[in-house]
């Protein structure tokens, strides 16, 4: 089983960044490929980016393409989300999960969730 925790979020203005963090407690974090999602209010989850077990592949939703970035150090059992040139419509509760397949955008592959970090945009 495993265990996440997300954090590093909060209130930044447009354009600013922030650097969300996903720990993980478990022993097998190193198979996983590890996936970031976003659920705004009102809305429904969607896809922000994807990693690889390894980190040689990355997986970008359109939106965050270029503005956003995915890693991994399987040493310290977390994965980042580097957000760039944010925007109020990246707004929402962001969740890390973990994936026992290859790189994935779909929610329901993911089997284990953090409890989500808030990221505010203000305009």
């Amino acid at each position: 089983q495993v265990q996440l925790v997300e954090s590093g979020g909060g209130l930044v203005q447009a354009g600013g960044s922030l650097r969300l963090s996903c720990a993980a407690s478990g022993r097998t974090f190193s198979s996983y490929s590890m996936g970031w999602f976003r659920q705004a209010p009102g809305k429904e989850r969607e896809f922000v980016a994807a990693i690889t077990w390894s980190g040689g592949s990355t997986y970008y939703a359109d939106s965050v393409k270029g503005r956003f970035t995915i890693s991994r150090d399987n040493a310290k059992k977390t994965v980042y989300l580097q957000m760039n040139s944010l925007k109020p419509e990246d707004t929402g509760v962001y969740y890390c999960a973990t994936y026992r397949g290859s790189i994935s955008s779909v929610s329901s592959y993911y089997r284990y969730w953090g409890q989500g970090t808030q990221v505010t945009v203000s305009s």
